[in-house]
């Protein structure tokens, strides 16, 4: 996985293929250290392959705090705003010849999480 700071509160996350799959990436776990109390970040997973996403249809994005588990006992639960789901303009390889070879895109996945 890649992680490219666009500004102080978003980043742009290129995600590696799972494993055992013709070149899916349907999920992603990532860890975000040094933030502040009320620090609001964006974060845009650019390079997501389906075309549709339950994320269009309300769901949230599952996070775990060490710090909400030792405060308030709660584990794994429910994020995000402002999340979207949606084609960009960044191509990907389809495994077609040359003239074709290119002519799906990917989809981002955006949203914003306040610590």
């Amino acid at each position: 996985m890649a992680a490219i700071k666009i500004n102080d509160n978003e980043y742009d996350l290129v995600l590696q293929n799972d494993i055992n799959t013709n070149g899916h990436t349907q999920w992603f776990f990532f860890r975000i250290h040094n933030t502040r109390k009320g620090e609001t970040i964006k974060i845009n997973v650019v390079n997501l392959a389906k075309p549709d996403s339950l994320y269009n249809y309300g769901m949230k994005l599952l996070n775990y705090s060490n710090k909400i588990k030792t405060e308030e006992g709660i584990g794994w639960h429910r994020v995000g705003a402002e999340i979207d789901y949606y084609s960009n303009s960044y191509k990907r390889d389809t495994g077609g010849n040359v003239v074709n070879k290119y002519t799906r895109t990917f989809y981002t996945l955006t949203f914003t999480h306040t610590f």
